[in-house]
């Protein structure tokens, strides 16, 4: 089943590659605006005058504010113009983030960060359909790939600059500086991108409808269990590589440089694979991630094991991301952007079963590298539910080719 997405677009008379960069800063802007908070939570928790923990509000109200937002604003803006849209959806981004840099205390600054985390999946998700859109449908993967590819950039550059900033100056100073971004991406999306019109008018009950039909279930439970894999692990990664690497802490954000590295080329790779085949794609980086966060069982005892088996980690978890994407925008043709934008909550529910369950194994005294089997289990789970998908796939084309 191979759809092209139902929003067409004329190419832009520069190219799309333009049009990608626009779009792809507005995923930058988000990646460091989410992943930077983690590394900031300790300057956040100072200012408000709570602990850390008690601080941890803030990073689970911008999680709630994506699983909200994002089935939210793709059913009440389906008809929306999408150059529009995506403008719209970068100033509520910059809006925020500016917020949260101006917010004191912790109810306020857990409010603003719920609202900065609104249009973090309908962004992604609307971005990456207009991405597919703008070039031949025998690209569209390597297109949401080019865009995605802001989240990676932020893990690798964006969040190590973002948690200095904030260290020397002040972690306002970083929300403002994403504020900033997504405005900017706010005027290069509205400059850069064609006119594009608006979405099918197929009315909200059938978008839901959609949504429930087991093809769209099973790619979003693919999503929602397979990239808790990569969580498990990421989520406990520095004090398994003190603890147990016995690494200085100094080398801890060179390996998740290392880890976000891996991200970007797992990211183009797994675009380039999916463009080949969707069902191929997803099925060789969940096949091969689950090696991957397996051998974390034992790597760790090496470091320079333990750097080749993040950078893999990184890598194969982040490419199945595009090959995901396109898979909804494939079996959800009459609800691409709202399947695209839950494609994102998934990715958060998996975050936060993820590192629900890494936490869990340690705490019950099985040690930090045991991440590795929760992450291998998960992501085998991923697998099994992709297999379901693969077995109804190739039942439906075999009473098809019969008929």
């Amino acid at each position: 089943m191979a759809s092209t997405p139902t929003s067409t677009s004329p190419p832009p008379r520069q190219g799309s590659g333009p049009a990608e960069l626009a779009l792809s800063l507005g995923a930058l802007s988000l990646g460091i605006s989410e992943f930077a908070a983690m590394g900031l939570l300790p300057q956040v928790a100072a200012d408000a005058e709570v602990s850390v923990p008690s601080a941890g509000l803030t990073i689970s109200a911008y999680a709630v504010g994506v699983v909200v937002g994002a089935p939210l604003i793709a059913l009440l803006f389906a008809r929306a113009p999408r150059r529009g849209l995506l403008v719209g959806l970068a100033l509520l981004i910059a809006a925020g983030n500016l917020a949260s840099a101006l917010a004191s205390s912790l109810i306020g600054i857990s409010a603003a960060r719920l609202l900065a985390g609104l249009p973090h999946g309908a962004y992604l998700g609307t971005a990456a359909l207009v991405a597919a859109s703008l070039v031949p449908p025998h690209r569209r993967a390597s297109a949401v790939a080019r865009v995605i590819l802001g989240l990676s950039i932020a893990n690798v550059l964006g969040v190590p600059l973002a948690t200095w900033v904030g260290q020397i100056a002040s972690w306002r100073v970083v929300f403002g500086l994403v504020a900033v971004l997504a405005v900017f991406t706010a005027i290069l999306v509205r400059c850069w991108l064609p006119v594009i019109g608006s979405g099918p008018a197929v009315g909200a009950r059938r978008e839901i409808r959609s949504m429930f039909q087991p093809q769209v279930l099973l790619a979003l439970g693919t999503a929602a269990i397979g990239f808790g894999g990569m969580f498990a692990i990421y989520s406990y990664i520095a004090p398994t590589l003190t603890q147990v690497t016995q690494v200085p802490e100094f080398v801890v954000p060179i390996l998740l440089a290392v880890f976000g590295c891996g991200m970007i080329a797992g990211n183009l790779v797994g675009g380039w694979l999916a463009d080949k085949g969707v069902m191929r794609a997803i099925g060789i980086m969940l096949a091969a991630g689950c090696l991957a966060q397996f051998l974390f069982l034992v790597t760790p005892m090496s470091l320079p094991a333990v750097a080749v088996n993040i950078f893999f980690i990184g890598a194969t978890s982040m490419g199945l991301a595009p090959a995901l994407q396109t898979r909804l925008f494939d079996v959800a043709p009459d609800a691409q952007m709202l399947a695209g934008s839950l494609n994102h909550s998934a990715f958060n529910l998996a975050n936060a079963l993820g590192a629900w369950l890494g936490g869990a194994v340690i705490a019950a005294g099985f040690g930090w590298t045991s991440t590795g089997a929760v992450g291998a289990i998960l992501t085998l789970g991923g697998l099994a539910v992709f297999g379901a998908s693969w077995f109804l796939e190739r039942a439906r084309q075999a009473e098809t080719a019969d008929a």
